[in-house]
């Protein structure tokens, strides 16, 4: 942080959240302290603010200025088939099961700018799902939803793109689901026409459909305990029976509200499974 900054207490940052959710409806309350410290020093400097009341102060007066503000808060950082051991065993163990419903719904939360849902269309189309599918991708940040939609992305990244594809199993080459134009790259249409971007909060909204594989990857680890349990009650109440789960690297459903809900696929790492219940004179048991 510039040595002009003044330093600012947690209360401070807690009351700037606070302000924001009154104003904007957008809430920050229960992200982890660390990780927000990280983004506001990082807008101190980009609005050259000596403070962070100062900081309060322009965005609730500017809704434009809150936008750019909102940039910096979601952290938009996503890539194509990342951790491609990740998309592997979704293809091997979790497709097939897949398969048999008549019309699979998934919810990428947290998609960001849609390369992760985008992967997992072209998963689906390769293992002759996409066409009965339906793909929820969510984020609260607008901008990120609009180029997701857009499905237009750098020319440069689709090296690593290309080498995580085919680390995950895919069956042909990158390139066959794109067009380059100049430095940038557009996917195709149809992989596009099976996703449906929308705006929602892990933080305040509700389930909004019954899906058969949600994957929330590299978000819980922005979030305090308290808005931890809340999404993982979300994604439970939204899974069908036996439904899947796919967590980020450093996240998982343990010491939340429905950790006993969620049993680990055997030998794959962040994937879940809800668990099967059955009653028993009138008494609820996990099998």
């Amino acid at each position: 942080m510039h040595a002009s900054v003044v330093p600012y207490t947690d209360a401070q940052l807690q009351a700037l959240m606070e302000a924001l959710y009154q104003r904007y409806s957008y809430d920050f309350r229960h992200y982890a302290l660390p990780s927000q410290r990280r983004r506001l020093n990082h807008a101190l400097e980009r609005f050259q603010c000596a403070s962070l009341p100062a900081l309060q102060r322009i965005v609730l007066d500017d809704a434009v200025a809150f936008g750019q503000l909102l940039q910096i808060l979601t952290v938009p950082v996503t890539q194509m088939f990342r951790d491609p051991g990740f998309f592997l065993a979704l293809r091997q163990q979790v497709v097939p099961v897949l398969k048999t419903y008549p019309s699979p719904r998934i919810w990428v939360a947290g998609c960001c700018t849609g390369e992760e849902a985008l992967s997992l269309a072209i998963v689906l189309h390769e293992e002759g799902l996409l066409a009965r599918s339906l793909i929820y991708a969510t984020d609260i940040n607008p901008q990120a939803l609009q180029k997701a939609a857009q499905g237009v992305y750098p020319l440069l990244r689709m090296e690593q793109a290309s080498a995580d594809y085919l680390a995950a199993g895919g069956t042909g080459w990158l390139q066959d689901y794109y067009t380059a134009e100049h430095a940038t790259v557009r996917f195709d249409a149809r992989l596009l026409e099976h996703i449906n971007y929308a705006d929602h909060s892990l933080a305040t909204d509700s389930v909004f459909a019954e899906t058969q594989l949600i994957c929330c990857r590299n978000v819980l680890i922005y979030f305090n305990k308290t808005l931890q349990d809340r999404a993982l009650g979300l994604f439970h109440e939204s899974l069908c029976h036996r439904g899947f789960l796919g967590l980020g690297s450093r996240e998982v459903p343990n010491f939340s509200s429905v950790a006993d809900d969620f049993e680990p696929l055997p030998e794959v790492a962040k994937l879940y499974r809800k668990r099967a219940r059955k009653h028993v004179s009138g008494v609820r048991h996990d099998t």
